[in-house]
């Protein structure tokens, strides 16, 4: 079973600056996964053609069941307000998904707390302090019925917030308690693995940089577990002609 997690930039290549839908079907083919965690994912978006990413993505992997999760409502950097869940289909809308070859026995979306205030960072970029405001965060878990039994995947994309992004985890972990296990949550958790893992209290079964794409220096995508999960061999994080991040696949070989 391969599982991966990969923040696709809405489909923007990096290289070219244009978002193509065939160029991402292309990629998730060869990603081959069986479970996909996706984040940055448009639906009916402007900037993507008005595309719905979490289809053509569900498409090109042979999905059986997938569910697309809004964390806003409208476009972003422009009009945008938290999404609810009760969207009009058709409106257009950001957010993670969920995709799955294995039948989905349920779903659960977790809403994360938000940060309200706008907060001072320093660019690595620019090397110079800027005023950051986040944007609405949410989570979507399923129980499946994979090839060694019932299991549990969460997918989320956390705050980039120094500190929010780890109190997030620690609320969504706890929000899963009594779920089905084994548990694997995965996604741009915006933090490096030690955090992630302090925080959490899980362990990680998936060792590689994946940002930035080109050259990437660091690990803030991530794929952790709890519960018995036998993993076939290393990670990868592979780079593909979209994003300014790798995905991150891993083969798990039972539980």
């Amino acid at each position: 079973m391969r599982i991966a997690t990969f923040n696709i930039l809405h489909g923007r290549s990096i290289e070219d600056g244009h978002v193509d839908v065939d160029r991402l079907a292309a990629a998730v083919k060869t990603l081959d996964a069986d479970v996909l965690a996706l984040q940055e994912v448009d639906r009916d978006q402007p900037r993507s053609l008005g595309a719905d990413l979490t289809a053509v993505a569900a498409e090109a992997m042979g999905a059986v069941d997938s569910q697309f999760v809004a964390a806003l409502s409208g476009t972003p950097g422009g009009t945008w307000m938290a999404a609810t869940g009760d969207e009009q289909p058709g409106s257009a809308s950001y957010g993670i998904a969920l995709l799955s070859r294995y039948p989905v026995i349920s779903w659960r979306v977790v809403r994360l707390p938000a940060l309200r205030a706008i907060v001072p960072l320093w660019s690595t970029w620019t090397h110079r302090p800027y005023l950051a405001r986040d944007e609405p965060r949410v989570a979507v878990a399923a129980v499946l019925e994979g090839p060694f039994g019932e299991f549990t995947v969460c997918n989320t994309h956390l705050s980039f917030i120094p500190g929010w992004g780890a109190l997030q985890l620690r609320r969504l972990v706890r929000s899963l308690t009594g779920t089905r296990e084994p548990l694997v949550l995965m996604g741009d958790l915006n933090m490096r693995t030690e955090q992630a893992v302090r925080s959490s209290g899980l362990r990680s079964i998936a060792a590689a940089r994946t940002f930035p794409a080109p050259q990437p220096s660091r690990q803030i995508d991530h794929v952790l577990v709890r519960g018995s999960v036998r993993v076939g061999g290393p990670a990868e994080a592979v780079q593909l002609p979209l994003s300014d991040h790798r995905a991150l696949v891993v083969r798990c070989e039972g539980f």
